[in-house]
């Protein structure tokens, strides 16, 4: 037999390269491996870089500097799915590095990653795309093209994935875009509320949170709440506040009912329910602090809405914000108080929270916390708007004084609000003079100084409400408070400056104020105001008016008239017309002045130095005097008048040394004539039955004065002017006392003829012209014609002629008439 011969091996083909196993340790070496065309170097090296880049951020940053990114960018959209799925989880895990982000940006990879979003891929390739998807959606751009390239179908239907990363990741991408409004308007039309409720019985509280925290988002859309009841998502929120073992997600269910309760749809399907009920009940018996205060934010947002909060109402919601406030933590008692303030638009709401809600109120604005001091006495001022019953309660509660203590508090707001309570208290006279008692006008003070303007607005306002009392306008001027407001003349706040023009006007009410408010250069703001188109107002005109109207002098001055309803009394002057811009001076700054040739400056005082002088020491307005009372005098108490004259001239001067008293004050000179005159008038004019023969006596009776009456031709030999400058050398003084002119031209006959006019009650005004022209219009009624009685007629002006033809009646408007002005 013959031999077997063994068969030799064929060698392998030669363009075939035998398997090779390469080990690498280096990064950059991998990545080069991302440009191999084979599919298992790839599938390798993608691997091999995810667990690099899963070890720390440093690793990705060096990924990054390698260009891995630009490589895999390629192979996310590889033929092979194990290369696809690696190159994804490599991105997945590298996009929590922020400048990986912005590299990812740059290379637009949102649209291939999306399209790995299909049902038919990989869970893992749905996994990490996902993940990448919501790294990267933190950013404002992102989200607009994951949205256009229609990125949010995909994302709700992996909601329903079995995988609970993939679930997560969809999440927390859909929770980042729906805070864009136009993401929340697309959602709901993709019905992602069903996959949300059925999330929140997931058996991982972080994928619960995360519904949880997108049903709040997307609740805030009405539609979203109205397909939350429908779907039954509310039974669903409720159920999970009264499972204490998901205590943990009570807060954000919370928040999410809280935006229910905005909706009155919403609400009432939750009343007709009882979940409403439920929900205060359980609101009532928790005490995690939390959850108590964003149930009270809940309720205060809610409150906005007229129906909601009769809703609220009629669950009696006033009784857990009472209990609320006695809670010891203070951001429940802040919470608390907001929603009372919000709830107090409810007549019914604001009667039963400040029935029982005020004394615990009056008791929080003495905490050491500023901001439950402000929720405090915010609350306060909503309970006490408009209501009686409630300011009352408040003084009842001793609350004057924390009030009073709380506008010197830290924040604006508290103080704010203070002033609105005590300004709502004052509406009630017991409760303004308690707080007079405090000293409220001397607290005002540095409120007026705030550079808040709600601050500023209030505190003007106040001082209106408690500068009707003339003691507590005394108390604002000593301390220093017209400046402040003054200040506020200037605020370009309309509410500020309307306010505080309102408070001028009631605080010139008296003459000293009216006085110190002129100094203080509130008359110059007022006119410059009132020239204004835009910042004029009828507060503004009112309070240019009052302050003149009690500084009459200085009305004189600038305007050159005074109407029958302006009462000249002591302390009156005249010089002249004011330049405009000029400073007016007082009289006493003028008494200072040396002698000059200038036109002297009238003065009126029918009072006694004595009197002056205590007046002076006890630092009180000199008071109107009674007998210039226009009211009484025209009633027809002469008899008054003529007594008290008799009295002051029976006064025993005092000893030199008390009138002195113990500080070298200026007092204003007596006029002892201007007394006479006053008296004589009161005895010779007052019986007269009328009033026209009232004032043509008295016209006789103030040029028989002042020098007769004077020819027409013969005027300009009239030397009055020669006499004025005899009067001033004698007194040494440019302050010259009516009583004491023999000589008198027009305007000195005028100024008397109002001065005795005003006294004796009859109602004349007093009118400057040019050059030394002066006049006085009285209003008459005209004797009935002949024939006729009965008949009712208008009164007529007339001038009255104190020069030419003393006593004569010039009808106004006459050529007489204009004829006597220009003379």
């Amino acid at each position: 037999m013959g031999k077997k011969v063994k068969k030799e091996a064929e060698p392998p083909p030669k363009d075939v390269f035998d398997p090779l196993l390469i080990e690498s340790k280096t990064p950059e070496t991998v990545v080069l491996m991302l440009s191999s065309p084979e599919t298992e170097v790839l599938t390798k090296a993608c691997d091999a870089l995810y667990k690099f880049a899963s070890k720390d951020d440093e690793n990705k940053v060096t990924l990054l500097g390698l260009g891995a990114l630009e490589h895999l960018y390629k192979l996310i959209s590889h033929e092979d799915p194990i290369v696809r799925r690696n190159a994804i989880m490599v991105f997945g895990i590298m996009a929590s590095n922020h400048n990986v982000k912005k590299l990812l940006r740059e290379l637009d990879v949102t649209n291939p990653l999306i399209s790995q979003l299909a049902p038919e891929e990989d869970v893992v390739i749905h996994e990490f795309a996902t993940l990448c998807l919501a790294h990267m959606a933190v950013e404002s751009t992102t989200k607009v093209k994951i949205f256009e390239q229609g990125g949010l179908e995909p994302l709700i239907k992996l909601l329903g994935s079995p995988d609970p990363d993939v679930q997560k990741n969809s999440l927390e991408c859909i929770y980042l875009l729906v805070q864009d409004f136009q993401n929340r308007a697309a959602v709901s039309e993709l019905n992602v509320i069903p996959p949300l409720l059925e999330l929140l019985e997931s058996e991982y509280p972080v994928i619960q949170l995360l519904a949880l925290q997108t049903l709040e988002v997307i609740s805030k859309d009405r539609e979203t709440r109205i397909i939350l009841g429908d779907k039954n998502g509310l039974d669903c929120l409720l159920k999970i506040l009264e499972t204490n073992e998901l205590s943990d997600l009570h807060i954000k269910t919370l928040a999410v009912l809280g935006n229910c309760l905005e909706d009155v749809h919403t609400l009432q399907l939750i009343q007709q329910t009882g979940g409403l009920k439920k929900l205060l009940s359980l609101l009532g018996v928790s005490t995690v602090p939390d959850i108590q205060k964003n149930a009270a934010k809940a309720i205060t947002k809610a409150a906005c809405d007229s129906e909601i909060r009769k809703i609220l109402n009629e669950e009696e919601v006033e009784k857990c914000l009472l209990n609320l406030l006695e809670t010891g933590n203070d951001e429940v008692k802040v919470a608390a108080s907001q929603a009372i303030s919000a709830m107090c638009k409810n007549v019914d709401s604001k009667c039963a929270l400040g029935l029982q809600g005020i004394p615990q109120l009056v008791q929080l604005l003495s905490s050491d916390n500023e901001e439950v001091k402000e929720a405090a006495v915010t609350a306060l001022a909503s309970l006490t708007e408009a209501s009686h019953s409630n300011a009352s309660a408040v003084a009842e509660a001793e609350g004057i004084e924390p009030l009073v203590n709380t506008l010197s508090a830290q924040r604006d707001g508290a103080i704010a609000n203070a002033v609105a309570v005590l300004t709502n208290l004052a509406m009630q006279e017991s409760s303004r003079v308690s707080i007079q008692s405090h000293g409220i006008m001397s607290a005002l003070v540095e409120p007026l100084h705030s550079t808040n303007s709600q601050v500023q607005s209030k505190a003007a306002f106040a001082v209106a409400a408690f500068g009707c009392d003339a003691v507590a306008r005394t108390e604002l001027r000593n301390a220093g408070g017209l400046g402040p407001l003054v200040e506020l003349l200037h605020s370009k706040n309309e509410e500020v400056r309307r306010n505080a023009c309102w408070a001028v006007t009631v605080c010139a009410s008296d003459e000293p104020t009216a006085v110190e408010l002129c100094r203080l250069g509130a008359l110059d703001i007022l006119e410059e105001i009132n020239l204004s188109i835009k910042r004029k107002n009828k507060f503004s005109e009112a309070a240019l008016e009052k302050l003149l109207d009690n500084n009459l002098s200085q009305k004189y001055s600038r305007l050159g008239y005074l109407s029958s309803s302006n009462i000249i009394t002591n302390g009156f002057y005249d010089c002249g017309q004011i330049k405009p811009g000029a400073e007016f001076l007082s009289l006493e700054e003028l008494s200072m002045q040396e002698l000059t040739d200038r036109r002297a400056i009238i003065f009126i005082n029918a009072k006694p130095q004595e009197d002056l002088a205590v007046e002076k020491a006890q630092d009180s307005p000199p008071p109107i005097s009674k007998i210039g009372s226009k009211e009484k005098a025209r009633k027809g108490k002469g008899k008054k008048e003529e007594e008290k004259a008799k009295e002051v001239t029976d006064i025993t001067p005092k000893d030199p040394e008390e009138i002195n008293l113990e500080n070298s004050l200026w007092l204003p000179p007596s006029d002892i004539i201007l007394m006479d005159y006053i008296n004589d008038a009161s005895k010779t004019i007052l019986p007269l039955t009328t009033t026209r023969e009232q004032v043509v006596a008295l016209a006789q009776f103030v040029a028989d004065r002042m020098g007769g009456s004077i020819e027409r031709d013969k005027l300009h030999d009239f030397s009055w002017e020669l006499h004025i400058s005899e009067i001033e050398f004698e007194l040494k003084c440019n302050i010259v006392p009516i009583g004491k002119i023999k000589k008198g031209t027009f305007y000195h006959r005028a100024l008397l003829f109002k001065v005795i006019a005003d006294r004796i009650g009859i109602g004349c005004s007093l009118v400057r012209g040019k050059y030394n022209r002066a006049w006085n219009e009285v209003k008459l009624v005209d004797d009935f014609p002949k024939g006729i009685a009965g008949l009712l007629l208008p009164p007529q002006e007339y001038i009255v002629d104190l020069m030419f033809e003393p006593g004569f009646l010039i009808k106004q408007g006459s050529a007489k008439a204009d004829q006597y002005k220009r003379i």
